[in-house]
C-alpha cells in the first residue's frame, strides 16, 4: 500500500507546487499517512484543510478508504 500511496502523492505534489507550496512525507506506518506541508501552503490558515478535505480524502477514494493524514508535529 505504500507504494501506492507514495505514487497518488506524487500526482498530487504539483497542485500544491501551483499554489507556491509542497509537502514532505515524513512517515507512512500502515495507513497513516504523516505529512509535512511547507512552502506557501506551510504557513496557510487552511493547511488542515488542506491535509484532510484536499490529500486524505484524495487518497481514500483512490488507495484505501481507511487512511488517515496527520500533520508532521
Amino acid at each position: 500500500m505504500e507504494s501506492k500511496i507514495r505514487a497518488k502523492l506524487e500526482e498530487i505534489r504539483p497542485m500544491l507546487q501551483a499554489d507556491g507550496g509542497d509537502m514532505d512525507v515524513v512517515g507512512i506506518e500502515g495507513a497513516t499517512v504523516t505529512l509535512r506541508l511547507k512552502g506557501a501552503c506551510g504557513g496557510c490558515p487552511h493547511a488542515a484543510m488542506t491535509l484532510k478535505q484536499g490529500i486524505e480524502r484524495l487518497l481514500r477514494e483512490s488507495v484505501d478508504p481507511g487512511i488517515t493524514v496527520v500533520p508532521a508535529k
